[in-house]
């Protein structure tokens, strides 16, 4: 039986009462696998003594101690036990917070098991976090107090203990005696998941035996080969079904398509792309160059695209994106372009008219706000296939949109849709009304993905890299300043202002709401009638409707308003080449990918820019760590890998709401070399033997079908 099997509602196991199956039910572990797969997020080591006097040097003590005296300290309700304690080496404290019936249970001169964490003060060795337990009713015979296993079996000693998450109505102990049950009961006959080649070769525990010691190891030794077995086992399995949905697209006959010629077949640009490129006042940046060469090889070729643009802010990326338009209209096909927002699909629409209709190309913008009948009259001409390209938002995967050639899915800031949301897109090309089949898929993201990240959450997907900015583009300079000094900010940016530039204002709440924080609705007043009184000032943030933030953004852009006001909404937001100032207050509270995205709003054009990252007096020490990232950095990807060093993989943009990544115990950036490994044996694999038919890959077809590993990873 493999673990996930193991169904068995937490009700079978010895000691389950009723309130710690509810409690158990609001944590999401409702069997016995639920459970056993519910990891510690640490382990105390009570199975070696470490004695009073060498409470520095490690995080906790675990001693035998003798009770030597006991004293009281405080008034009323606020009289607190203290127990004096010894053991061979030096004496200590134990402060009794909430706890006066340990008076009588802590007798003088007995002996007890002692584990706590202690430090230093008001001149003795104290400790307020700790547990006893009773060694004996005397001192045990020869050296015995000093091993912390003394001569009666205990639980909670003489052992590794695991330290699990908790939710309010439970407790460590109680959570070990339940696991503790359950491996009784279930693990010994529990199926080895791996394939044995692998075992053997990494040098492996079996899954009995590793679920066993994750939880209760006899030795850090054998908890260590415990945590290498679930890590490698986790990791293969997510890059086996990484790989299964690479190779469906380029094996079997369901994505498959007849080669056809074009650019990437012959090298250099289609007849269109050319006549586009001659337009351009400016020539493609080398990144740009090499994206779209691949764009069109990949559109070419027999199977499907499926490709991930990354580039930070302003690399051009939307401009790689209607040359691969260009290369489907080409082909007979039509293309979908889909942005998070309504302002930003309105721009890419404005921009592929300027730039697309004098080619020939039919562009249109398709918005949930669009009246009825203009809408009935552009689906209509999408599904007669009179569109050749078609921007919006949510609006694309409608279930009254049909397509009917839809060759090419373009998706903007990718990580602001979940995996079904791109699937609704993607059927909309199998369900074309001509040519149905799968479209191809190009991703665009200006957040850039740390490559530990690309190899599991994107590693079906080819990937194409812009790493260089337009000629003429300068550095934006990002300066910190505290709150205290945000006068010398107003003045800067006055200058900038007088000069005839732009500025943006963002704080993280949208109105006043009893926090020490800044907030949009209330700033936008003030910069305008005190600060900047001679310059139009305007707000923007989601509450305000579609139309509205249209207008003000154009407003923006066009320069009839000068300082805009704002919350994150205009992280993903219109270009606005004249705009030179950033101005982020509280930036501690952002996270690194927003704060890149917002400085990435200026820049853009070819005066400098700059950034202020305000922060507060009471700056956290994560905080001091991203703000100095980003003082220190422009390129995203360094920024990102930052980012995921400083949040994990599971809160990166889009990693949680995409549905891709869901690991017990794995970590793609700590255990960076193991996915490695485990996504060349997975690949390797699938490459051999796609269908899982040979003997040596059977167990994993197998797991696959009886107990899928990770039920939230998206197939």
């Amino acid at each position: 039986m493999f673990l996930r099997e193991l169904t068995a509602a937490i009700d079978h196991i010895r000691g389950a009462g009723p309130k710690s199956i509810h409690t158990l039910a609001r944590m999401g572990i409702t069997s016995v696998a639920d459970l056993l797969c519910h990891y510690p997020r640490d382990w105390e080591d009570r199975s070696r003594e470490i004695p009073l006097r060498d409470y520095q040097k490690h995080p906790s003590v675990c001693t035998v101690v003798r009770v030597l005296a006991h004293d009281w300290f405080g008034f009323g309700r606020m009289k607190t036990l203290k127990v004096h304690v010894e053991d061979r080496t030096a004496r200590g404290v134990l402060v009794c917070f909430n706890r006066p019936f340990l008076e009588k249970q802590l007798v003088l001169g007995n002996y007890y098991r002692l584990w706590g964490r202690f430090f230093y003060k008001y001149g003795d060795i104290q400790s307020t976090d700790f547990e006893i337990e009773v060694l004996d009713k005397g001192p045990p015979p020869g050296d015995e107090p000093d091993r912390p296993g003394g001569r009666l079996q205990s639980r909670n000693f003489g052992r590794i203990l695991p330290v699990y998450p908790l939710s309010a109505g439970l407790n460590q102990g109680m959570l070990r005696r339940l696991v503790g049950s359950a491996l009784d009961q279930y693990a010994a006959p529990l199926e080895d998941e791996l394939p044995p080649g692998i075992i053997r070769r990494e040098g492996l525990a079996s899954k009995a035996r590793a679920v066993r010691a994750i939880h209760f190891p006899a030795s850090p030794e054998e908890l260590e080969l415990a945590r290498k077995t679930l890590i490698y086992e986790e990791l293969f399995y997510l890059e086996v079904m990484v790989g299964k949905r690479a190779l469906e697209r380029r094996q079997g006959g369901e994505g498959r398509r007849e080669e056809r010629g074009g650019p990437g077949k012959t090298g250099g640009f289609s007849p269109l792309q050319q006549r586009l490129l001659d337009r351009l006042p400016f020539s493609l940046t080398p990144g740009q160059m090499g994206a779209i060469a691949e764009i069109n090889r990949d559109m070419a070729g027999p199977f499907p695209m499926a490709r991930l643009l990354q580039g930070d802010v302003g690399s051009g990326k939307t401009l790689v994106s209607f040359l691969a338009a260009l290369g489907a209209v080409e082909a007979g096909g039509q293309t979908a372009l889909l942005a998070p927002t309504e302002l930003l699909a309105r721009q890419h629409a404005e921009n592929a008219g300027a730039l697309l209709e004098p080619l020939g190309i039919r562009p249109a913008f398709l918005t949930g706000n669009l009246r009825a009948a203009g809408r009935s009259l552009l689906l209509k001409a999408l599904a007669a296939g009179e569109i050749d390209l078609v921007i919006g938002t949510h609006a694309l995967f409608s279930r009254d949109v049909l397509y009917k050639n839809l060759r090419l899915v373009v998706v903007d800031e990718q990580h602001r849709f979940g995996v079904i949301q791109r699937s609704l897109i993607m059927g909309k090309g199998q369900s074309s009304l001509s040519s149905p089949g799968k479209p191809d898929l190009l991703m665009m993201s200006a957040t850039p993905i740390p490559r530990t990240l690309a190899l599991t959450v994107f590693g079906d997907l080819e990937a194409s890299i812009i790493r260089d900015l337009p000629p003429g583009r300068k550095p934006v300079k990002t300066h910190l300043a505290r709150e205290s000094n945000e006068d010398k900010v107003y003045d800067f940016v006055r200058k900038e202002l007088a000069a005839g530039r732009q500025a943006y204002f963002v704080y993280p709440l949208i109105e006043e709401n009893g926090k020490d924080l800044k907030d949009a609705v209330s700033m936008a007043e003030r910069l305008g009638k005190e600060i900047f009184p001679q310059y139009p000032t305007a707000l923007i943030h989601s509450r305000i409707d579609e139309e509205e933030k249209r207008r003000i953004m154009g407003e923006f852009r066009r320069g009839d308003i000068r300082i805009l006001a704002a919350t994150s909404v205009v992280e993903v937001g219109v270009d606005v080449p004249n705009a030179a100032c950033m101005v982020i207050e509280h930036a501690d509270r952002f996270g690194l990918s927003a704060l890149h995205q917002l400085r990435g709003r200026v820049g853009r054009g070819a005066e400098q820019a700059y950034c202020f990252l305000v922060y507060s007096e009471e700056l956290t020490e994560e905080g001091k760590t991203r703000l100095k990232v980003m003082r220190e950095n422009s390129d995203g990807f360094i920024i990102a890998e930052e980012d995921l060093k400083l949040r994990g993989p599971g809160q990166i943009a889009g990693i949680e709401q995409s549905g891709y990544l869901s690991l017990g115990i794995a970590d793609p950036l700590r255990d960076a070399a193991e996915l490695e490994r485990a996504r060349n044996d997975a690949f390797a694999m699938l490459e051999a033997d796609p269908g899982l038919l040979l003997p040596e890959h059977l167990r994993v077809a197998q797991v696959l079908s009886r107990a899928p590993p990770f039920s939230k990873v998206a197939l």
